[in-house]
């Protein structure tokens, strides 16, 4: 969805906000299922280095992936202080690990903006937006772009 286009009905958006680092990012609060912390993933062979593994969600197996791996920032070392933000991705539940949640805003869609063309083609791919809120600027994470469609393998 581009939240720049003015075909959008209300003039404002809610987003969960959450650290990487020092970095600040958030995502659309309507594909946030739950927020719970962080539960050891099983690793499952032959997956990219950003994906932590599996774990049981009420009996729904759960793919992790720590954003900060995925973003080429480093791989995180989970830890109990670490979150795990559950999201709605197209038709799958998945699991991003950041390091803290901090808040929930609304931001009005003016304050929307384009990812300047001075960053990389790789940032833009991930980064859908900077929200200039509060005399910050917060990364907005495309999350259908941090977990790509799968297609089934061949049998």
């Amino acid at each position: 969805m581009d939240y720049t286009d003015e075909s959008i009905a209300s003039d404002s958006l809610e987003f969960i906000t959450f650290h990487i680092g020092d970095e600040e990012y958030c995502v659309d609060i309507m594909a946030v299922r739950e927020i719970r912390g962080w539960t050891r993933a099983t690793a499952l062979p032959h997956t990219p280095d950003y994906v932590c593994g599996v774990i049981n969600l009420r009996g729904t197996v759960l793919p992790i992936v720590d954003l900060a791996a995925r973003l080429a920032l480093g791989k995180t070392e989970p830890s109990s202080r670490h979150v795990i933000i559950v999201l709605q991705v197209r038709d799958q539940v998945v699991g991003l690990l950041v390091d803290a949640v901090s808040d929930i805003m609304t931001v009005a869609i003016s304050e929307l903006h384009p990812t300047p063309s001075v960053a990389s083609e790789i940032a833009k791919v991930f980064v859908k937006n900077v929200v200039a809120f509060e005399k910050r600027m917060i990364r907005m994470i495309d999350v259908e772009r941090v977990f790509p469609e799968q297609t089934a393998d061949a049998a």
